[in-house]
């Protein structure tokens, strides 16, 4: 079955066209812009217009694409930033008016699971507990589990990119007070989120989303990128803390010319890059696996279903 799968983020808005078949998944066509629909929703609880507008925009451009394409069934799901909004149901049922595309709201807990099984499908069953690290602009999802079973463990935590951006950093580079306020809640919240045996648990970690692919594009200093590149490389921690203190030393323009790292993306990714580094610490792991595969996988398997 050829399906579609539009991936409605806090700060990107995302699109997979696959043939699915014996949960095999082959990709057709990938596309992903950065909308920051999630802009300001941690203040004032509300999508804003602009915001909204800049996602009408792309998903406009991918459903001439799913038409092109012979689409046989396509999904939409939306996460944190729709969840959380006062007006989140107002903007699905827009965005259904305008382009046929209804969107489902899923809780946290749809989100890690899908995310988990998008992550794992490559890996063979059973195994050491693997934790899938899903960092979004608006959440970050903790799922652990064995490839090929349902996860014995997930939450889904308000930590993301865009929102402790918003909490956090205020000051362009941000201030080292602002540094490690923002440390000590990504700390707070992994530790008070996932049980310390749970952490301890975990042999070896996958991490999705597009933090830890830019950090993979960063430290190989890849131009342009190259998902086959990313998919499947282990970046260590040192390399981490490294590329964020670097991020974090210099303004929003000089980090937009990062090498490997999108452009606009520099706003969030100090914020993603203190989670990834949080998250790994707390986890005790020394190095992580970045996998390209992730929810949009997840959701397509279950949409051939």
């Amino acid at each position: 079955m050829r399906v579609a799968v539009v991936d409605l983020g806090t700060n990107t808005t995302r699109l997979l066209v696959a043939d699915v078949a014996d949960r095999r998944v082959t990709e057709i066509d990938r596309r992903n812009e950065i909308t920051r629909l999630g802009e300001g929703v941690d203040s004032g609880g509300r999508l804003l217009e602009g915001a909204m507008e800049r996602v009408f925009s792309v998903v406009a451009g991918y459903r001439r694409a799913m038409d092109e394409l012979a689409v046989e069934r396509s999904v939409a799901v939306a996460t944190s930033a729709v969840r959380d909004a006062a007006n989140g149901g107002e903007f699905a049922r827009e965005l259904d008016e305008r382009y046929g595309i209804e969107p489902r709201i899923i809780s946290g807990d749809e989100e890690a699971q899908l995310t988990f099984t998008g992550a794992t499908l490559e890996r063979p069953a059973s195994g050491d507990p693997l934790m899938v690290l899903d960092i979004g602009g608006g959440s970050t999802e903790f799922v652990i589990g064995r490839p090929g079973e349902a996860p014995s463990f997930h939450v889904s935590t308000q930590a993301g990119s865009v929102r402790q951006t918003e909490r956090h950093l205020h000051h362009d580079p941000p201030t080292d007070a602002e540094l490690e306020e923002l440390r000590a809640e990504i700390r707070e919240i992994v530790e008070t989120s996932v049980p310390e045996e749970m952490r301890r648990s975990v042999a070896d970690g996958v991490a999705v989303a597009g933090t830890p692919t830019s950090m993979a594009a960063i430290d190989q200093q890849l131009e342009p990128y190259d998902p086959s590149r990313v998919h499947g490389y282990r970046v260590s921690l040192e390399a981490c803390e490294r590329i964020e203190a670097m991020l974090a030393s210099v303004p929003e323009p000089e980090r937009r010319k990062v090498v490997g790292l999108h452009p606009e993306r520099a706003p969030t990714i100090i914020a993603g890059a203190v989670i990834l580094v949080e998250s790994m610490r707390s986890f005790g792991l020394d190095s992580i696996q970045v996998g390209e595969h992730d929810i949009l996988y997840g959701a397509a398997l279950e949409a051939a279903r």
